[in-house]
């Protein structure tokens, strides 16, 4: 009995130097995240101080905003599986590359979703207005929603090259810098919002538009912090020589292009997906929509603990298998995918604990609050399932196994939980919590396929040899 206890005990947890090596990498990209967050829960909250229909329409447009920055995500990506495995072979030329391929397509990207955002934005924003009955309150949520997005359409670049900048880093190892240029630009959106937002000190009161220019200039400021160390510091050398041409061998852009525009792709999916369940509690009316973001602030507060560890997941594994350390690779996955479950549990305790007094800080409805209340409880309960699926795509990807994690991932979305929330929310009345727990529940599946997956060892593979 000791013996099989010793043997679980060695194959799914690690040793103490183990956890400090992980928490190493995980727990600067988790300060980052949960203070990033945690900053965007206090501006959700100045901005839910205005009132209900400001705070939809700015979190309408942030929706909007976020299809944009998971393409950029998806991009870096796919040239991050590159870039890990390279750094694990020691290849800085190749890392370069991987780089140049990022700034490339990332700028096509953003092009196109900032002419999207400019001229037509007001209409997707008025998407997710369908299920509200009053028609001034419908063109009020529409002006702020419109009037923030085209401001914050002005930040989209910043944001590319910081995302750029920073993946690199971290897949090299370095995640300090990007921690810090992440938190000096967060405390500076904070005060900017104070200032702007409300017209303290003097300054122009504007409403959700301050809040707007604050997050703009606060991505520029962590750009330029990141850039600006990245290749003046002598131990960053792989950025040396980066813009002497954007030139990329023809056979690794190849590789690369095959890996990165899938994920991409995967990536723009999942995040049309997640805006339509957005779209489909919206048919509830304008409290669904203002009660869903209350939650989910405080939810994307609890899932970057994990998603860090979901991160680490990707570097780590990356380099072992980049230094064709596969079978220290298999067992290590099996230990991360362990501990993130953990970290998953203890968040999603954390969230139901604090469900029924964080929709309190906000000037809105009684019933805004409720339904916020009961989303932040459901969510919690699924938590420790979403860090397994985080950290089963993270394993996935590590090995180049793009097809696969798409399968997995926006193909699932689109194949199960939306046709369920957008039937459930047009031919029911179930209220907003029931849709969101139907929702939450078909993911289940989708956690069995990744196990089974990981299991199978598909995922082993050195794509840079």
């Amino acid at each position: 009995m000791i013996a099989s206890m010793g043997k679980i005990r060695e194959k799914f947890f690690g040793s103490k130097e183990f956890y400090l090596a992980v928490l190493a990498i995980a727990l600067p990209i988790a300060i980052q995240n949960c203070f990033t967050n945690f900053v965007n829960l206090l501006d959700n909250v100045m901005v839910g101080q205005m009132g209900t229909l400001e705070m939809s329409g700015v979190s309408i447009s942030n929706q909007i905003l976020f299809v944009c920055n998971l393409c950029i995500f998806g991009t870096v990506s796919g040239g991050g599986i590159f870039c890990s495995q390279f750094f694990g072979a020691d290849d800085y030329e190749g890392v370069r590359s991987s780089i140049r391929f990022k700034l490339i397509v990332g700028l096509t990207i953003i092009t196109i979703a900032i002419l999207c955002f400019v001229f037509a934005g007001d209409k997707l924003i008025y998407l997710f207005l369908s299920g509200e009955k009053d028609l001034d309150s419908v063109n009020k949520t529409l002006n702020f929603g419109f009037s923030y997005l085209k401001i914050m359409a002005i930040g989209i670049p910043g944001f590319l090259l910081s995302q750029v900048y920073a993946s690199t880093l971290r897949e090299g190892g370095e995640t300090m810098l990007p921690m810090k240029a992440g938190v000096t630009a967060i405390i500076t959106n904070l005060v900017l919002n104070y200032l702007l937002i409300f017209g303290h000190l003097s300054f122009p009161k504007l409403g959700v538009n301050g809040a707007a220019i604050a997050t703009v200039i606060s991505r520029y400021i962590e750009a330029g912090i990141i850039m600006y160390k990245a290749h003046t510091k002598e131990k960053f050398k792989y950025f040396k020589g980066l813009y002497r041409t954007l030139i990329i061998p023809r056979d690794l852009f190849k590789r690369i292009f095959k890996a990165a525009i899938p994920l991409m792709l995967n990536e723009t999916f999942w995040s049309l997906a997640m805006s339509t369940f957005v779209q489909c509690y919206s048919t509830r009316g304008i409290n669904a929509v203002a009660g869903y973001n209350i939650a989910n602030t405080l939810i994307q507060v609890a899932n970057s603990t994990f998603l860090a560890v979901g991160s680490s997941i990707g570097i780590i594994i990356g380099k072992l298998l980049g230094a064709n350390k596969c079978d220290e690779a298999v067992k290590t996955d099996t230990k991360l995918i362990v501990f993130s479950i953990m970290v998953g549990s203890v968040a999603g305790a954390l969230l139901i604990v604090i469900s029924p007094l964080f929709p309190l800080l906000y000037n809105t409805s009684h019933q805004a609050r409720e339904i916020a209340t009961k989303l932040i409880i459901v969510q919690g309960c699924f938590l420790p399932l979403f860090a397994l699926r985080n950290a089963s795509y993270f394993t996935l990807r590590s090995g180049g196994k793009i097809l696969i994690t798409i399968l997995t991932d926006s193909l699932f979305m689109w194949l199960c939980p939306v046709p369920i929330a957008f039937i459930l929310s047009r031919l029911t009345d179930l209220s907003v919590p029931m849709l969101f727990m139907s929702v939450q529940l078909s993911f289940i599946f989708n956690c069995i396929v990744g196990i089974v997956l990981i299991k199978k060892k598909v995922w082993v593979k050195n794509i840079v040899k």
